[in-house]
């Protein structure tokens, strides 16, 4: 059996303690996040073999959580867990990007087995390790960026931002957006750290270099493109 890191979205601490219990005698090991906001930060900020994400969560509902990590390209399994168990509540969850839906009351074994079959049908993504656009080279597992063979140092947010801007090349991405699916934000904090990582990150990965990549398009948002 192949031991998992697990993501736990669940704001009733009896299920917690049942359910953390079990998946550590399992020999996984858990994270536990208490609504959808922490709970997509957390999902956002660290790598995680599968994630447990309860329908009803304070903050931000569980699939509005999924649905912002697969907007962002986050394809790691999903399973909901919801009181909430007619036809349509389920076909909703897995419409939304869950990769299963399990109803509560339920077995751990169950729930367990249901975690083992979702993970092994993840597939390997081409070319995980490693994300281009133009001369453009960001490593995702060394952390390590050039353009044109050139290194270029980035801020770990500066990082973050990169890595989902070139997930979606060519998309335009708002403020609004990009407040929560890159820094975990339910609302605009009223400042603009938005504008000051574009400028630090377009000043190293755009100047002294032949052409731009990170566009501003006026009034809307940013994109990263070959195109200007």
């Amino acid at each position: 059996m192949r031991l998992m890191h697990i993501l736990l979205i669940e704001d009733d601490d009896e299920a917690v303690a049942y359910l953390g219990k079990g998946l550590r005698e399992s020999g996984h090991s858990v994270d536990r996040a208490s609504d959808g906001v922490e709970g997509l930060h957390m999902a956002l900020s660290t790598e995680y073999d599968v994630l447990v994400v309860d329908r009803m969560l304070p903050g931000r509902d569980g699939l509005s959580v999924i649905a912002m990590l697969r907007a962002g390209g986050d394809h790691t399994p999903v399973l909901v867990l919801s009181a909430l168990g007619e036809v349509d509540d389920r076909v909703e969850g897995l419409r939304a990007g869950g990769d299963d839906y399990l109803v509560k009351p339920y077995a751990f074994t169950e729930l367990l087995a249901r975690l083992e079959a979702i993970t092994r049908r993840v597939q390997p993504r081409v070319n995980e390790a490693r994300l281009c656009i133009a001369d453009l080279i960001v490593d995702l597992r060394t952390h390590e960026v050039r353009r044109a063979g050139r290194k270029i140092r980035l801020q770990p947010m500066e990082f973050r931002l990169l890595e989902f801007l070139m997930r979606k090349p060519n998309q335009v991405f708002t403020r609004t957006m990009l407040l929560e699916q890159v820094w975990g934000y339910s609302f605009d904090p009223q400042t603009n750290v938005i504008d000051v990582h574009i400028s630090r990150l377009r000043r190293k990965i755009d100047n002294g270099f032949g052409s731009r990549l990170l566009h501003t398009v006026r009034g809307t948002g940013y994109r990263l493109s070959e195109a200007p």
